[in-house]
């Protein structure tokens, strides 16, 4: 395969960035709400993704929900109750970073849940998304499909990054050993939760710039966005500050600086 060049790359993404921040404005304008599911294998690609979607967005309109493990009060509520009050109000956009997926995958193949807990879950998902759409969110959901082989370079590099060290937690060193039951994990959970109204969308990530690129561009396409009209913004020129003295400098505590220019 052909990989993409970096400055093609980062041209195109800057074009896709403009095109989402026109997308967050119709969301405002509209009252639109959409709600976007982030599943997939672990160091798919997903965070970079979701990174590079979010970046040049107003964090008050579009922002990521990537809850932790529940607490023993949330094991005793209904199983989608800690997601719904995450998700969007009229003119919000809210990621996903893993979802109530969670127990399609790694509850089922942890053990982490009872059989019946996932049978129900399996009967329940497709419905309460069914909800979702009908209430006027719209629903879309990726998952990252990456190869084994490139799965295991990825975790190889986190080794020996340390800046990517903490991604390597417990789970995921789990899931290296268990790829099969995840695929199988994953296999039935599309033959029960790929619906009309909110299919599943797989994005090949084995190259991470192309998952990006493809992931935005397809994102954008789904949601019927138009530029919104603004008013021009025109910066006046400053008045004249009168009757302020500036305290002391030595009143004040800076930060040191360290990296300073040559």
């Amino acid at each position: 395969m052909t990989k993409i060049s970096k400055k093609a790359y980062e041209a195109e993404l800057a074009r896709l960035q403009i095109e989402l921040v026109k997308l967050q404005e119709w969301v405002k304008e509209t009252g639109h709400r959409v709600a976007i599911v982030f599943e997939g294998r672990d160091a798919a690609g997903k965070g970079g993704t979701i990174k590079r979607i979010t970046e040049a967005m107003n964090p008050r309109i579009c922002h990521v929900v990537a809850l932790p493990a529940p607490t023993e009060r949330e094991k005793s509520q209904w199983y989608f109750q800690r997601y719904v009050s995450h998700l969007p109000a009229a003119g919000e956009i809210v990621i996903f970073d893993r979802s109530w997926y969670n127990r399609a995958g790694v509850e089922r193949v942890m053990g982490f849940c009872t059989d019946q807990e996932y049978k129900e879950f399996m009967r329940s998902c497709p419905e309460f998304e069914r909800m979702l759409v009908r209430s006027g969110i719209q629903l879309i959901k990726y998952w990252f499909s990456v190869s084994d082989e490139e799965q295991e370079r990825r975790f190889q590099k986190r080794l020996t990054d340390p800046t990517k060290q903490w991604k390597l937690s417990p789970m995921d060193l789990e899931s290296r050993k268990r790829w099969v039951d995840y695929s199988k994990a994953k296999d039935d959970m599309f033959a029960h939760t790929d619906i009309k109204q909110a299919p599943w969308y797989v994005v090949e990530s084995d190259v991470k710039k192309h998952a990006r690129l493809n992931c935005i561009s397809h994102l954008l396409s789904l949601i019927p966005y138009e530029e919104v009209a603004h008013s021009r913004v025109v910066l006046e020129e400053r008045p004249q500050q009168r009757g302020y003295v500036r305290p002391p400098m030595d009143d004040q505590t800076f930060v040191p600086e360290v990296h300073v220019k040559l």
